[in-house]
């Protein structure tokens, strides 16, 4: 397993920075760029739970899977359109996973080459799960893969740290 010093480091601003991006900051990075509303209050009790509960990772991983994927999709062309009618039929799928990391990536390849770069590095939770999997992948996590005692806390900090970098380019 990689260590948190390993994780942190690669989240620093400049190489000759020493200060870790602690897994507060982290949750701070993440609230100052979520969308006010929606996300804001839920990440203050996701914040209250860990905090006070450290071994609540495996019942807070789904809902920050389900928020970066909704960070993502907030920086495409796929956001916020409603693919639904007035009778809510279904008109358009929206991408989800791969496809929809693929989607950002394309679409900011140009204008934002940083971010680009960074969502290739998030394509690591997208491929699909290996029995070996420590609730370090979305299907794993999302689909119910690999039961909940399996995933480890490290994962669920990596994921945290990975969201607080991608924080800074939400589209909410």
């Amino acid at each position: 397993m990689v260590s948190l010093r390993i994780l942190a480091d690669r989240y620093t601003s400049s190489p000759t920075e020493t200060k870790l991006m602690k897994i507060e900051e982290a949750f701070e990075e993440i609230i100052k760029y979520s969308h006010y509303w929606n996300w804001a209050p839920d990440w203050g009790v996701v914040i209250d739970i860990y905090k006070t509960f450290p071994n609540s990772y495996s019942v807070l991983s789904p809902f920050a899977y389900s928020y970066l994927e909704e960070l993502i999709r907030s920086t495409t062309s796929e956001y916020p359109l409603q693919f639904q009618n007035e009778d809510q039929l279904v008109l358009k799928k929206k991408k989800v996973g791969m496809s929809l990391i693929s989607l950002a990536i394309s679409e900011s390849k140009e204008k934002n080459p940083e971010y680009a770069i960074i969502l290739e590095e998030l394509k690591e939770y997208y491929y699909p799960s290996k029995i070996t999997d420590e609730g370090d992948k979305r299907h794993s996590v999302a689909h119910g893969y690999i039961h909940p005692r399996f995933w480890s806390q490290e994962s669920f900090e990596k994921l945290i740290l990975d969201i607080a970098k991608l924080s800074k380019y939400a589209g909410f």
